[in-house]
């Protein structure tokens, strides 16, 4: 991708701003915009004037030499890695799907399997242009506007909308060599990643990435990643074989590196089985280039507007079914505990695991994890039948109390149900409301509590 420069970056902010100011005071704004990788809908009576973000999309710019980027709010990480590898260059974090955004993986939360060595993305973030809610283009870094940078991330727009963000990088290798090694139970495979994180190798072999997956509490797997210069074969998990039910059928393999930051994306993790996309036959008639995460989010957007499938199971006597799609982090030491509360009351399988330790202790604001604590990102993606006497919210509430009760934070990107009080005892709510008084005085954005709980 070829970057757009930055005298069309300022024609597009500018136009930015004046959507902003076309719209009448007291109008509540957000962006205008068809896609998003969220999953918490809008309430049906939400409302707002759109602003515009046409050309806001891009790569800036790439410093190879200072190994940085400067990137559009809007840019996809799929756009921002094709500018990147050319140079032999990469984000510090690349998000698993490829449409997820710069902005969007600020304002909300993202991971991968870098994040135990490299913290969020937000970590890596060395300034930030922001329009907020006042109207204004503020850039924001440590030491100037110093409240808004630690305040930006997991805001979700509620403070303002991400134009340029300034963001490190770092060299990669052709390759990753990966091992899957399997564990009996959850809590050898916690001591493992305690142990990793503290000699940055396992077994004799330096590891770059880790993740890990449970298809039960009897079968887990960590996959350790490494930089290679050389590989013999490399595998292809964009065709007929299936990326997750390779860490069963092999202790190692190989990927290049393109591969290896979008394996998780072809089937959406596992979830592509909803949609028959994992069936043989529908394999082979599947198109390649619709076999990808943003494909499957816009059908689970139409059968959120319609029901189809929701209705054929009503009248087949088929219950109601509760959608459970959460990212939660726990800390290490009480990781092996929530998940087998979560085997036993959740029972949803396979589930993610993604170990996360901060790299800058700058005090996030908004989502704030200890310094010196080693977290695994948990990670749930279904539906799971409501059952007689239950109420459709149920299971996600039990959750968030179970990740309380773990001394957990849940991302905030789906259903979210907490009380006020609790909300705001979990997510920063002294100061988040400073700086909503600072940046967004006459409340042209919607309160973070009204977008992620009630929906707005």
């Amino acid at each position: 991708m070829r970057p757009v420069g930055q005298a069309t970056h300022d024609r597009a902010v500018d136009r930015l701003v004046r959507s902003y100011r076309e719209i009448a005071p007291g109008t509540t704004v957000r962006l205008a915009k068809q896609t998003s990788n969220l999953f918490r809908p809008r309430s049906q009576t939400a409302s707002s004037a759109g602003l515009d973000v046409s050309g806001l999309a891009g790569v800036v710019a790439v410093d190879p030499t200072a190994r940085t980027a400067d990137v559009q709010g809007m840019c996809t990480y799929e756009d921002l890695v094709d500018a990147t590898l050319p140079h032999g260059l990469m984000p510090l974090v690349v998000p698993q799907l490829r449409t997820i955004t710069l902005g969007g993986a600020v304002t909300g939360l993202g991971i991968e399997s870098s994040s135990w060595r490299s913290g969020l993305p937000h970590e890596s973030v060395l300034e930030l242009d922001v329009l907020t809610g006042a109207g204004e283009v503020v850039t924001a870094r440590p030491g100037h506007n110093d409240d808004l940078f630690r305040g930006f991330p997991n805001s979700y727009g509620s403070l303002g909308y991400a134009t340029r963000l300034r963001i490190e990088l770092e060299p990669v290798s052709p390759y990753v060599s990966l091992r899957h090694v399997r564990f009996g139970d959850p809590e050898s495979l916690c001591a493992t990643v305690e142990q990793i994180v503290h000699d940055r190798a396992w077994d004799g072999e330096v590891v770059d990435f880790v993740d890990g997956t449970m298809f039960d509490l009897g079968e887990l797997y960590l996959t350790l990643g490494r930089w290679s210069t050389e590989a013999d074969t490399t595998s292809d998990y964009t065709g007929s074989r299936i990326y997750y039910r390779s860490l069963r059928e092999r202790r190692r393999d190989t990927l290049t590196v393109y591969d290896y930051l979008w394996r998780w994306d072809t089937d959406w993790f596992w979830c592509s089985g909803a949609f028959g996309a994992q069936h043989p036959v529908a394999r082979r008639v599947w198109p390649r280039r619709w076999r990808r995460s943003d494909v499957y989010h816009r059908i689970v957007r139409f059968e959120n507007r319609h029901q189809l499938v929701a209705r054929v199971d009503r009248r087949r006597g088929r219950p109601e079914r509760e959608r459970v799609v959460q990212d939660v982090e726990i800390p290490v030491g009480r990781t092996a505990e929530f998940l087998r509360w979560f085997a036993e009351h959740v029972r949803m399988a396979p589930v993610w695991l993604c170990p996360l330790r901060l790299r800058n202790p700058a005090g996030w604001t908004l989502y704030p994890l200890s310094d010196d604590e080693t977290y695994v990102n948990v990670g749930f993606w279904g539906t799971v039948p409501i059952e007689a006497g239950r109420a459709d919210g149920d299971i996600n509430r039990a959750i968030e109390q179970s990740v309380a009760k773990h001394d957990g934070h849940k991302s905030l990107y789906s259903d979210a149900y907490y009380e006020p009080a609790d909300f705001w005892s979990a997510y920063g709510g002294d100061g988040y409301r400073d700086l909503k008084r600072r940046y967004d005085p006459d409340d042209r954005l919607l309160d973070l509590y009204e977008k992620v709980v009630n929906r707005g």
